[in-house]
């Protein structure tokens, strides 16, 4: 166990540090262009650095905990379910308290340090974990996707051995990938979304009419720094109320996990009152922050029911795959489509119910309301982030005791975290768009307040064009990433076929693959295939404002932020569905394992491995990453 652990170390940290020199000669080449404008300044710059810096520290953290946490998880699952569950579900914790506690370091250590006060350079601070953010889950993403479909397509499907089985020279790669991509890569989108909502509250806090800053002290700078350190410690004791017995069904440990996100949900509405008190900030703003609460939990809870196989919807797709894998791929992408109705309504009302709440508070206030709400929406992350980071510990568990040939109910113990860890990683996908959305709303907001926009309207001609750019941006880039795994994994399958093929005794055990060679595969085709989305989010709002105005660019984020919001809900809760549609049928349904459903099952499964892991995550910090992307570069196009 001790040797296959390492082999997934040693893999993960080589392409971090293979990822990060890549990023910091991107990094470099932005600070210094940020730098050279007279109207955007060395802060910035610096503030971009730090962002950057912060971003990726949080990433490199939360994996090299999960890296070390997985093999103790799969030893604590010789002694029962709740030892295994609490092992990999503090892990998960480490990860979540890591990004909330350095993005709400980084924030206020910078509020403090510019005391002049202007909130000018704070945006740089987002830029920077919005770059490292995107280029990480985009690389992850293509790493661990490509790794995963030639692992399954290969070794399930053509040469009939189990999943993580030791024979097959892409498993190693496969439990790196859910390291680099689902724990570094999904922190740095998180943390960015995080830091990206306490930035755009403040921001419009100074831009508004009704708020006069005298000094750093300011009741509407201070309280979304507040709420978020009430966050934190309410994350903290949430945490203490996840526990399980070790004869718990699929939904009494789906319940464990809940109960430790209600408890910090309840503990933060509570506390929250007591800060708006003390800070004498008008009560409208305690209702802001409880609908951006309210409205986490019930998109979470949305996703739950479109992704877990004790629902229909799942069920019904598991179904569909007797007939073949044509019917499960148009059952899961319909599924995916299906699920975007309630959570779609529940921004918009948390839309409407925060800017009105604002408004009350006086003229300009309508977005502070709507960027507080999605502060209290990512103000119990430390825990909801730690339900999220569990399932990629819990997925290598599962990996390392089928590959160290553990007893059979160590790998029932761990399939079962397994499991779970698939309905709570789309949970929390369905979060994070969910709190992405809110985001860029309020950062567009915070754009049009510096460019001095008082109105985007869509009936010019510019604008509309610009809409029109802006919506088209999120299928390209979909587009673009689908087709890197595609070529990557096309690279991993035949290298595992060659390996099937030429190494005799691979098939019998006698011989071990080459499992370095895949690790190399899909860490080359990741960084090589990395590249071109993220330039593209970065340069894409850039050129629309200086060739189309200010206006037109508010326009792109309008249209990128309607189209985004939509297909990455489809995306990831298609993926989710797909993933567990599969897990239903290999708990015996339908034929189990082995079966015509099941080889159907893998098909969608894979299909759904890009949608729920590389594009659809990845769309959040697209729309982060150019509404952030205009606020700094405004004073260029106003």
């Amino acid at each position: 166990m001790r040797e296959i652990a390492q082999a997934i170390q040693e893999g993960a940290n080589a392409f971090l540090r293979r990822e990060y020199v890549t990023l910091a000669i991107f990094v470099s080449i932005i600070a210094i262009i940020l730098a050279l404008i007279p109207s955007i300044g060395w802060e910035t710059s610096i503030t971009y650095l730090i962002g950057a810096a912060a971003s990726a520290l949080a990433g490199f953290l939360g994996m090299n905990v999960a890296v070390r946490a997985n093999v103790r998880t799969t030893a604590a699952a010789h002694h029962g379910l709740n030892p295994a569950l609490r092992v990999a579900f503090s892990s998960g914790a480490v990860m979540g308290l890591t990004v909330v506690g350095l993005g709400l370091l980084g924030v206020t250590v910078l509020y403090v340090v510019f005391d002049d006060f202007s909130v000018q350079f704070l945006p740089g601070f987002s830029f920077g974990a919005s770059s490292i953010a995107l280029f990480a889950r985009v690389g992850g993403g293509i790493f661990t996707k490509a790794a995963d479909v030639g692992a399954d397509l290969v070794g399930k499907i053509e040469q009939g051995i189990p999943e993580d089985d030791p024979r097959n020279p892409a498993t190693i790669a496969d439990n790196v990938g859910d390291n680099v991509g689902d724990v570094a890569g999904m922190g740095a989108d998180l943390f960015e979304s995080y830091v990206g909502s306490i930035i755009a509250a403040m921001a419009i806090a100074v831009g508004s009419a009704a708020i006069v800053v005298s000094d750093v002290g300011n009741a509407y700078l201070v309280l979304p720094l507040a709420l978020a350190a009430t966050g934190i410690v309410a994350s903290i004791l949430g945490t203490f109320a996840v526990r399980t017995s070790e004869q718990a069904t699929f939904s009494n440990l789906l319940w464990a996990l809940r109960r430790g996100i209600f408890a910090a949900a309840i503990l933060v509405a509570v506390a929250a009152w007591f800060l708006v008190q003390s800070l004498n900030v008008d009560v409208h703003i305690y209702w802001a922050i409880l609908v951006g609460l309210a409205s986490g939990v019930v998109i979470g809870l949305v996703t739950e029911f479109f992704t877990s196989y004790d629902y229909s919807p799942t069920k019904r797709i598991a179904e569909s795959a007797q007939t073949g894998p044509a019917t499960v791929i148009i059952a899961g992408i319909a599924t995916g489509m299906q699920s975007t109705l309630i959570p779609t309504l529940v921004v918009v009302l948390a839309i409407i119910a925060g800017f009105t709440l604002g408004a009350e508070v006086g003229p300009g206030m309508g977005f502070y309301g709507v960027a507080i709400a999605a502060v209290g929406m990512l103000s119990t992350l430390g825990i909801t982030l730690a339900t999220d980071a569990y399932g990629p510990v819990a997925d290598n568990a599962g990996g390392i005791a089928e590959q160290a040939h553990r007893p059979s109910e160590v790998r029932d113990r761990t399939d079962a975290l397994d499991a779970l860890g698939n309905t709570t990683a789309a949970t929390g996908k369905g979060f994070a768009i969910g709190s992405a959305a809110l985001t860029a709303l309020a950062l567009m907001a915070a754009y049009s307040q510096a460019a001095g926009l008082e109105i985007i309207n869509l009936l010019e001609y510019n604008t509309l064009a610009g809409a029109l750019i802006g919506a088209m941006l999120p299928f390209i880039f979909c587009a673009l990433t689908m087709q890197a795994v595609g070529r990557a994994a096309y690279a991993i399958v035949n290298e595992v076929r060659r390996q099937f093929r030429e190494i005799p005794g691979i098939m019998d055990g006698t011989t071990k693959p080459e499992y370095a060679l895949c690790v190399d595969l899909s860490t080359r085709g990741a960084l090589r295939e990395m590249i071109l989305p993220g330039v593209m989010a970065v340069t894409a709002p850039i050129l629309v404002g200086l060739f189309l105005g200010a206006e037109a660019l508010g326009g792109l984020l309008i249209g990128a932020i309607i189209t985004g919001f939509l297909v990455a809900i489809t995306m990831a809760n298609a993926g989710g569905a797909w993933d567990n549609a599969k897990k239903f049928i290999e708990r015996g349904e339908y034929g189990g394992k082995g079966s015509e459903a099941h080889k159907a099952a893998v098909v969608g499964d894979t299909v759904g491995d890009p949608f729920k892991d590389t594009s659809g995550p990845s769309l959040n910090i697209l729309l982060k990453l150019m509404s952030i992307v205009a606020l700094v570069f405004a004073p260029l196009f106003s």
